[in-house]
């Protein structure tokens, strides 16, 4: 059984294909480079892990409830069609809710490695080429575990979102080279870290948990790389120039915003665009989900350097200026904990089984013994 076996609809393309522009840069100084820079690399090396040995793939999902998501969180609940479902099509619906949005990480997971490769083609400077080679071997891992989780225990993918696709499209097409960092480092992944952590933080079931912690504390060195590399490299561009950035951040947040309805799924449900979109719309718990999406990409956005005016109402009228006071760095060392915590229930656990089975096995000889 292969991908295409799985998907709700199958993609309009099997191979998307997007002519490379800009150009591949060689740096033949090898002995400078920006001491925080060449830390974070080094962290990027030391925290290299196996997603098939860190992570329990025994642990059970249910794929009719995969993330414990409660009935309040669905965009049907409390519509006259809510009202018609038996409880097996709401675990239909939870079904294809997960699915769709571990589809959409997956498929970012992906369009992140293509734009970490890309970075080491074609930033200048040789410590920016070191840290990106191993966000892009973290990006494989993402795209390798989020694919498992959805093959083995959800059973099902949904395409790459349209908004996501033009996001991804519209950042590889540019030439120059700090678009990668721009359009990833600090858009699509500044959301997906956001999307990350609110199921990390409210699903019930085990394995997303540590799958969406333990990607989150790669993903959180990644947003620092491209806060210290765009930092540097806006300080000394033109407010022209500034303004070409911040008009694409401008229509990349809308993008992204967008992008989160989930409209797919409910058209799976028999519903018309329109219609799905109608109550998409009324949906307290999407427009709160919405809004705290952002609470990544503004903060970093106001720290690169781009905060200009057109870029500040931009985000007042999407109900997100506010948050342009959020601590990143507070935020990522959350990350790091909980990560960690996690690896220390499991060396816990892993310890204590070990001790029964001492036990178990002293016990036994006892009984052996004449």
């Amino acid at each position: 059984m292969s991908s295409q076996d799985r998907y709700t609809k199958a993609p309009s393309e099997p191979i998307w294909q997007i002519p490379a522009t800009g150009s591949a840069r060689f740096s033949w100084e090898y002995e400078e480079g920006r001491e925080r820079l060449l830390a974070l690399y080094q962290k990027g090396k030391d925290k290299q892990w196996d997603g098939a040995k860190r992570i329990d793939w025994d642990l059970e999902v249910d794929p009719y409830d995969p993330l414990g998501t409660p009935d309040e969180a669905l965009t049907l609940y409390g519509t006259r069609h809510w009202a018609k479902m038996t409880e097996r099509d709401k675990g239909e619906l939870r079904k294809h809710y997960t699915s769709w949005q571990f589809s959409q990480f997956l498929h970012g997971e992906q369009g992140a490695m293509v734009c970490a490769a890309r970075i080491v083609e074609s930033v200048p400077d040789l410590d920016a080429k070191f840290y990106s080679a191993t966000q892009t071997m973290d990006e494989a891992r993402h795209a390798e575990i989020y694919g498992r989780f959805l093959h083995e225990k959800v059973g099902m993918l949904y395409p790459v979102n349209d908004n996501l696709r033009a996001l991804l499209g519209d950042t590889l097409r540019d030439s120059r080279w700090d678009m990668p960092y721009l359009g990833m480092q600090v858009l699509i992944e500044g959301l997906a870290l956001a999307a990350f952590g609110m199921i990390r933080d409210t699903t019930t079931k085990p394995l997303p948990k540590r799958i969406l912690a333990y990607i989150m504390q790669d993903e959180a060195r990644h947003v620092a790389f491209g806060r210290m590399a765009l930092r540097d490299h806006y300080r000394q561009l033109t407010d022209a120039e500034l303004r070409e950035r911040e008009e694409f951040v401008i229509e990349g947040c809308y993008l992204m915003r967008d992008r989160l309805r989930g409209i797919e799924v409910l058209e799976n449900f028999g519903l018309s665009a329109a219609e799905a979109e109608a109550y998409s719309e009324q949906s307290e718990f999407l427009h709160l989900f919405r809004k705290l999406l952002f609470s990544r990409i503004v903060p970093c956005v106001k720290d690169i350097g781009l905060w200009g005016e057109r870029l500040q109402k931009a985000y007042l009228d999407m109900g997100v200026f506010e948050m342009g006071d959020a601590s990143l760095d507070l935020l990522m060392a959350q990350d790091e904990e909980i990560a960690e915590a996690l690896d220390r229930e499991r060396f816990a656990a892993e310890e204590r089984e070990r001790v029964a089975e001492v036990a178990q096995a002293v016990a036994d000889g006892a009984v052996e013994t004449p």
